[in-house]
């Protein structure tokens, strides 16, 4: 038995009728979706031969029909792979661009303050990275005396990002401590690669610093070896959602872990990817993952992601993401939106 075509819009209209209030859909309330244009009998069979598929499944003997994770899959793989069919209205755009003209243009700062402007903005948690490249590395150190006691090691990106990290010297630190330990990371740390900081090179490093100052050798190192940051806005919407709050604390584990969150969040390509809780290791029953990667130059790339219920409104959060992914990325790279497709 294939998926013909009025399969596909009767799964699209249970899909979009179960997000409402998640009570299953019966063939009556799929009557008039349809404005009566399909009879009740016909929608019966139709929903019966569904369920065979898989693609619904039936709580109570007496109730509707309500999606299958196999629906869900079959329904998001069809959907996302027209996204273009579906147009963010004119007001969402001109919002959204309200708000990105009051965020700050620092990478690390404007990734975890796009995610939240995203989370409120769609009333469900969103997640977003900060921008990678494999060749991504410190262009250059400034050492700065905070107090007597403490070192700022402020690290610029070959991407034109800022990486900083505190050091406690308990010795003290004069300035001139700070200058010939900006010359030493400058001179031995950049355009170094994680791979190539090795345990002989940190030790030349330290020894060429003297035990007082190696703290802040190896405040640089932690910078080098920094991969993207991964930051979760709108936990509080997972919480207040019965369908995942039981995930939570699992969500909340892996975003500990930057790399375990930034695999968790790669999508497939540059296109929409939807990822459903049951698919994921570990799972997470009712959940649903959409991410979409943006470019913000230079070869660098991260990602974007709204993080709900499988019930979600798709069909009208999906352009909301695609948007916010072009603002960031022509945020982060100071392009236009239409050079960022």
């Amino acid at each position: 038995m294939a998926m013909d075509a009025r399969k596909q819009r009767i799964l699209e209209a249970i899909v979009a009728l179960y997000a409402l209030d998640g009570e299953p859909v019966g063939s009556g309330l799929l009557a008039h979706y349809f404005d009566m244009a399909v009879s009740s009998a016909t929608l019966r069979n139709e929903m019966a031969a569904l369920t065979r598929l898989g693609m619904l499944e039936q709580p109570h003997t007496s109730a509707g029909r309500v999606p299958s994770t196999k629906g869900y899959r079959y329904y998001l793989d069809h959907l996302l792979e027209g996204p273009d069919a579906m147009q963010l209205e004119d007001t969402d755009r001109e919002q959204i661009d309200e708000l990105f003209a009051t965020m700050d243009v620092e990478p690390e700062k404007l990734a975890p303050a796009a995610a939240r402007a995203l989370a409120d903005y769609t009333g469900c948690a969103a997640a977003a990275t900060t921008p990678r490249a494999d060749d991504l590395c410190i262009a250059h150190f400034e050492v700065v005396q905070v107090g007597r006691y403490s070192a700022a090691i402020l690290a610029v990106t070959s991407a034109g990002g800022v990486r900083t990290r505190v050091a406690r010297v308990d010795t003290g630190l004069s300035r001139s401590d700070a200058a010939a330990l900006a010359q030493l990371l400058n001179r031995g740390l950049t355009f170094v690669s994680p791979e190539d900081l090795t345990p002989m090179l940190s030790a030349s490093l330290r020894m060429a610093a003297g035990e007082r100052l190696a703290p802040v050798v190896a405040a640089a190192e932690a910078l080098v070896r920094t991969g993207p940051q991964a930051y979760l806005e709108g936990a509080q919407y997972l919480a207040q959602n019965a369908d995942v709050r039981e995930n939570l604390g699992t969500l909340l584990e892996i975003f500990s872990d930057n790399r375990a969150a930034t695999e968790l969040l790669q999508p497939e390509g540059g296109r929409v990817t939807a990822k459903l809780g049951e698919d994921l290791d570990p799972e997470m029953p009712g959940l649903c993952i959409v991410c979409k990667r943006y470019l913000a130059g230079g070869g660098l790339t991260g990602t974007m992601a709204i993080i709900g219920s499988s019930r979600m409104p798709f069909q009208k959060l999906i352009p909301i993401l695609d948007y916010f992914t072009g603002k960031l990325g022509q945020s982060m790279s100071g392009k236009r939106q239409e050079d960022q497709e």
